[in-house]
């Protein structure tokens, strides 16, 4: 197999000083909203009393779970010894990077007060699974900037296993705590689930995965680099199987909590009644974010096609950000059971489905988190060696003709 070389890019043409000002207008425009939103309250936003993690949260923790799952390219390469996938090892570790501090820019501006962040980073409750998480998050950016120095140091590579082994059990640990924030809110019974934390953890290995292929793809082809069929083709099929592995959780979960009678009310919410929850399940979630990638992926045609696995990972991303709309605000929706067997009601909207419909700035705010993990990969590959001049077949894989 031929030597790696890594290079940064030129990134001089029109078309990547385009994509940054695209970004970063994207990434100033979301950063404006959260001053309206601080400035006017949140009042202006779709958020109540009853529904108070809104549309920036969706868009945050899918970003915190897909961050996990993109460092997955790399503990494949590191941890267990798959030589295709070192190559990939420094542009997994960027991207998982990135997404989590686009993530984390959106909760913190969502925060209402930033300032109160110091609070959370130096006063810790270790009573709340939030706690946990601020020591996650920090730990994460910590294990994986040293993953990275290991890989892209000569002087230092014999420590990428090692470090990549922690920087493994440590996304694996994050993602259980993510999860576990809403597995661990027993009030409300579309959360109240062990099996979230698990889930948490599949569903990070398809989302991360499918935003870098679309990376890696975009990087190859506007750059002019080589990226052989070999790699492309070892991607989309570990695609295929976290999807799959990401809907049967999905299928397990709710077959799980039909099972229990208590239960019933919420699921038919979920799956029957929701009207909107009800159909961003079904038509986002399961039909174009799970079952049509499945389908376009390993179709004997459209599973050669660059173009078809492209926009099969970009329906992932889309089912994903369902997916975590439909958890998120379908969990709160649903009104909380505080007198389980009886029905109630009053002012305060006890026992009534809670409405939610997501302001602009919200879903502006959103997609600057996103547009911020974005910018930092595309000025780090033009600064540093995170891309490999060439992934051709030869260049990846020894045995290929």
């Amino acid at each position: 197999m031929k030597p790696i070389v890594y290079r940064e890019i030129e990134g001089r043409s029109a078309g990547y000083l385009a994509l940054l000002g695209v970004l970063g207008l994207l990434a100033a425009v979301g950063l404006g909203s959260a001053y309206y939103m601080e400035h006017h309250g949140h009042i202006v936003t779709g958020m109540t009393n009853q529904v108070v993690w809104g549309m920036p949260h969706v868009f945050a923790v899918f970003l915190i779970v897909a961050a996990s799952g993109a460092l997955n390219v790399a503990s494949i390469g590191s941890v267990f010894g798959k030589t295709m996938y070192k190559p990939l090892g420094p542009l997994s570790g960027l991207l998982a990077l990135a997404l989590l501090a686009g993530g984390l820019t959106i909760l913190l501006l969502d925060l209402g007060r930033p300032d109160r962040l110091i609070v959370a980073a130096t006063v810790y409750n270790f009573k709340s699974i939030f706690a946990w998480n601020v020591i996650l998050y920090s730990g994460f950016f910590a294990i994986v900037a040293v993953y990275l120095w290991m890989q892209m140091d000569k002087m230092m590579y014999k420590y990428a296993k090692p470090a990549g082994f922690a920087a493994f059990i440590w996304r694996l640990i994050l993602t259980t705590g993510t999860g576990s924030i809403f597995g661990f809110l027993v009030a409300r019974q579309a959360f109240d689930s062990a099996m979230l934390a698990p889930m948490f953890v599949v569903m990070s290995f398809s989302y991360g995965l499918a935003i870098f292929l679309l990376v890696l793809m975009a990087s190859y082809a506007w750059s002019g680099r080589p990226l052989g069929d070999s790699v492309i083709n070892r991607l989309k099929n570990l695609q295929g199987v976290f999807i799959a592995g990401a809907l049967y959780f999905v299928v397990v979960f709710h077959l799980t909590n039909l099972y229990f009678t208590k239960q019933h009310g919420v699921e038919s919410f979920i799956l029957l009644n929701g009207g909107g929850i009800t159909t961003l399940f079904w038509l986002g979630q399961i039909i174009l974010g799970s079952l049509v990638p499945l389908a376009m992926l390993y179709h004997p045609k459209l599973g050669k096609s660059r173009t078809a696995i492209g926009v099969a990972c970009a329906l992932v991303v889309l089912g994903g950000l369902a997916q975590m709309y439909v958890t998120i605000i379908g969990g709160q929706a649903y009104p909380l059971s505080l007198f389980p067997g009886y029905q109630e009601s009053s002012s305060f909207f006890d026992g009534a489905v809670h409405g939610y419909s997501a302001s602009l700035p919200e879903l502006l705010l959103g997609i600057g988190g996103f547009a911020v993990a974005l910018i930092l990969v595309a000025v780090a590959v033009k600064f540093l060696r995170f891309l490999p001049e060439s992934l051709d077949n030869h260049a990846v894989d020894p045995h290929s003709k």
